[in-house]
């Protein structure tokens, strides 16, 4: 298949990047929840523990979206977000097959590499692989939490990566927001917008309580958010479906920025291409 052949690094990328961040999160959250460990320890707070978390991923979430593989793939990490944009008309229909498909694989890759590193420790219940599950006020509240919460990240999306102004500042915002999400929302949902990040998780832990939840709620969050921008900014307020482009890297989406002949950047002005 010619799309495959030509855009299977991006595909690569997306994979190992959300197989880096469950990594991260795998390792993080042994550090500070597993019973024996120093930090669990020394931290008693659960809230400052949860910040802890959430200061460490939004991190780790910056540092994968201004990445090379970042700039280059798009950084989306996520299905909900290549759905979002597929129905925004960035992506086209077989990147959007090839990337919900690489985010499953490389989420669950990278589950399957913390629980080789962690063993013992990722499977204790204080850390039970990572999974997204909803909290003591049920799945009503989850659901509801979810949706809320992923509105917001792609409202804050389709804002800010569309303004030339603000357009390098996406990623930065986008940790922080799932730094303030994990401290604050957590205890609601386990925090997730993502349904292959939580598959991952709920595979090993063989645990399906509320799975749809993760299923419906981000994707619905998001296309709510797409459908405000739109009817606010209109359609052609939509430039691309990369999370940072003010780069050399190139661009495989239905991209409405135009490359400089000069130096291979691109040009991230308001105005349109004419063609």
């Amino acid at each position: 298949m010619d799309t495959l052949r030509r855009h299977y690094p991006e595909y690569l990328m997306e994979a190992a990047g959300l197989g880096i961040f469950l990594i991260s999160a795998s390792l993080v959250t042994a550090l500070l929840e597993y019973p024996t460990s120093p930090l669990r320890q020394a931290i008693t707070d659960p809230l400052v523990r949860r910040f802890s978390i959430g200061v460490a991923m939004g991190l780790t979430a910056i540092a994968i979206v201004y990445s090379p593989w970042g700039k280059q793939s798009g950084a989306h990490l996520n299905p909900a977000f290549t759905l979002t944009f597929f129905r925004l008309g960035k992506v086209k229909s077989w990147d959007a097959f090839f990337y919900i498909l690489a985010h499953f694989i490389g989420g669950l890759m990278g589950l399957i590499v913390a629980i080789w590193i962690l063993r013992d420790a990722i499977a204790n219940p204080t850390v039970n692989y990572i999974v997204t599950i909803p909290g003591a006020n049920g799945e009503t509240v989850a659901f509801f939490a979810e949706l809320i919460i992923s509105f917001g990240m792609m409202l804050m999306v389709l804002f800010v990566s569309n303004n030339r102004k603000l357009n390098k500042y996406t990623g930065l915002i986008a940790g922080s927001l799932i730094a303030i999400y994990i401290t604050v929302e957590a205890p609601l949902s386990g925090m997730s917008m993502n349904p292959a990040r939580s598959l991952a998780s709920a595979i090993p832990a063989q645990v399906a309580t509320g799975l749809w939840i993760y299923f419906t709620a981000p994707l619905l969050g998001m296309l709510f958010a797409a459908e405000l921008y739109v009817r606010l900014m209109g359609t052609k307020a939509v430039k691309c479906a990369k999370l940072h482009h003010d780069n050399n890297y190139r661009c495989i989406f239905r991209c409405n920025y135009r490359r400089s002949a000069a130096d291979g950047r691109w040009d991230l002005s308001d105005k349109l291409p004419s063609s």
